[in-house]
């Protein structure tokens, strides 16, 4: 993320929007001094990545998902089946 000064943000200002709306991120800072972050609207905040349920009605699983292979698993450990 690369900072701007509030002199530059305005002599460039569509350039910057256009930068932010792909995803690029940027700062405007005042004398050196970072006063706001620019990004896209559709850009997650820190820490609200979602990853829960991103393939919910993609996949199904199985009602006997928890016993799968369980006899398989126990002849495999010198249990009896």
């Amino acid at each position: 993320m690369h900072t701007v000064n509030i002199h530059e943000a305005k002599t460039h200002l569509s350039r910057l929007i256009e930068q932010a709306a792909k995803g690029e991120s940027f700062v405007i800072a005042k004398a050196g001094k970072p006063l706001v972050k620019v990004s896209a609207l559709s850009a997650p905040e820190a820490g609200q990545t979602r990853r829960l349920g991103f393939m919910a009605g993609q996949i199904a699983v199985p009602d006997d998902f928890d016993s799968m292979g369980s006899v398989e698993i126990e002849q495999l450990f010198g249990g009896e089946a």
